[in-house]
């Protein structure tokens, strides 16, 4: 009796599988309202569900929510699945999502996303599945808000400070894959989870491999040792082979990111703004994109990606006119005897960010500007540069969301610690028409008024908007049911199947 138990164990080990991922940095918190940071949110997306998600063209759609309504402009009936369970087998209600947004808006709970939530007046579980939310106004972002994954309540309603809870680091989660192992700066294993409203992943486990540097990454997908990873515009042109081209699949789109040089605009010598003119027009971007991208991208040039609804397509590219751009500094004061200069800060584990910063360092330059490159490690890097303000301007980048909103980025009340408004932005017509924007439910108004923000926010020059990278996505041909959608490769994970 033993041995067939032991054959059966071990036919059902052989069967399973593993989708083997990486991550370049290690997460700080695998919380959904708390995840901030790429590798937090990355794994965190696989352990916590909210009320909708985006279905593969980016509309969105019910989740754990079953139904909703507007019984006015201002108040939102939602109703929820009843078989909706934690990693613990307590049911999801709708008392977790009153808890979750009593969290989001605790002012002991410093997170990034609450100035989405500024428009509730009050969120109420009328019974056990079905939830009331009572608006201020008319909110253009009423239904994606509670995209956010929810925590569970009866886990955390007695938790004295959320921030350092053991909780971030063993969470329990709603969603497809349980957390089974977590440590800093080392592998991180999901299990999927049986329990899953949608039924359990093919795939019954999830390897996250800590890979700090982006060409031990491109090893180990050459090896194949990982089954999804992006590519550089670099690899993909100059360094895979046939084989490598069998062994995946290739999916390439525009990417909804892009990066920018980021002026501190608390600092004096960022606040005139022929200074930061003079910056913008020495920089050549497109031959930025040559260099870094190999064609795989395209020139950025305002806040909005080319192809939403936000962006104005008569605010022209900047072009590099170095002429102007010295006669912008010497009105502003600087020249050969007396030069301009400054410290860029970007982290690691980024090679195309380290290269921009190289190219912008040599395209200054030109016109007498002098530059020095720091680069950190990412924890350090956010911990104390980026969100004590510690810089004179800052290599990132933006990932931006479907509904683009421009509040905690541009908005004057973002200027502050837990806030993206990291740059000190600050425009009292930019603040007036994102409000506005907020209170229009109209989609060709909402157009209208992003337009303008575009137009402005460029014109302001706060960023140096540098360029948009393609996405280049690589899945092991082996893997079944891979549908390349608008959204992402991996949007119907949970129907892969590895044999």
């Amino acid at each position: 009796m033993k041995k067939i138990v032991l054959i059966f164990i071990l036919i059902i080990t052989a069967n399973a599988s593993t989708l083997n991922l990486s991550m370049t940095s290690s997460p700080s918190r695998l919380n959904p309202i708390l995840s901030n940071d790429t590798a937090s949110s990355q794994v965190s997306g696989w352990l916590f569900n909210g009320l909708f998600k985006y279905d593969k063209d980016g509309n969105i759609i019910p989740d754990i929510a079953t139904s909703y309504k507007f019984e006015t402009n201002t108040k939102l009936i939602i109703n929820l699945r009843k078989d909706v369970l934690w990693h613990d087998n307590k049911k999801v209600t709708a008392h977790d999502v009153v808890f979750t947004y009593e969290k989001i808006i605790d002012p002991k709970v410093f997170n990034s996303i609450v100035s989405n939530f500024k428009e509730v007046e009050r969120v109420k579980a009328l019974d056990d599945f079905t939830l009331e939310v009572i608006y201020k106004k008319p909110y253009f972002k009423a239904l994606h808000i509670w995209m956010i994954g929810l925590l569970p309540k009866h886990l955390l309603e007695n938790e004295e400070n959320l921030m350092t809870s053991s909780f971030n680091k063993n969470p329990i989660g709603n969603g497809p894959y349980k957390l089974e192992s977590f440590k800093n700066s080392s592998d991180i294993v999901l299990k999927a989870n049986e329990n899953y409203h949608e039924g359990k992943p093919k795939i019954d486990e999830i390897s996250f491999k800590f890979l700090p540097s982006p060409d031990t990454v491109f090893l180990m997908l050459k090896e194949n040792k990982l089954d999804v990873g992006a590519l550089s515009p670099l690899q993909i042109d100059r360094q895979i082979s046939p084989k490598f081209k069998e062994d995946f699949k290739i999916v390439e789109s525009q990417s909804f990111s892009y990066d920018y040089l980021g002026f501190n605009l608390r600092n004096k010598k960022f606040q005139d703004k022929r200074v930061r003119e003079a910056l913008s027009l020495a920089i050549n971007r497109q031959e930025m994109v040559d260099i870094l991208f190999f064609g795989h991208g395209k020139v950025c040039n305002g806040p909005f990606l080319p192809g939403s609804f936000a962006f104005n397509k008569e605010v022209k590219q900047t072009k590099q006119n170095l002429k102007k751009a010295k006669q912008l500094l010497k009105e502003a004061g600087y020249d050969e005897r007396n030069p301009f200069s400054f410290e860029i800060v970007t982290n690691t584990g980024n090679e195309i960010r380290l290269n921009a910063a190289l190219i912008i360092q040599y395209q200054l330059a030109k016109i007498g500007v002098n530059t020095k490159i720091k680069v950190m490690e990412w924890q350090a890097f956010l911990n104390t540069i980026v969100h004590p303000r510690k810089f004179e301007t800052v290599l990132l980048g933006w990932s931006l969301a479907l509904m683009p909103d421009a509040y905690p980025l541009w908005h004057s009340d973002s200027d502050r610690l837990g806030r993206f408004n990291l740059v000190g932005y600050r425009n009292s017509k930019v603040d007036e028409l994102i409000e506005k924007g907020a209170l229009t439910i109209d989609q060709e108004e909402l157009s209208n008024i992003y337009k303008k923000l575009f137009k402005l926010i460029s014109e302001d020059v706060p960023y140096l908007f540098l360029y948009i990278p393609n996405s280049i996505s690589v899945v092991n041909s082996k893997i079944k049911n891979v549908e390349p959608a608008f959204i992402g490769v991996m949007h119907n994970q949970k129907d892969w199947i590895k044999p």
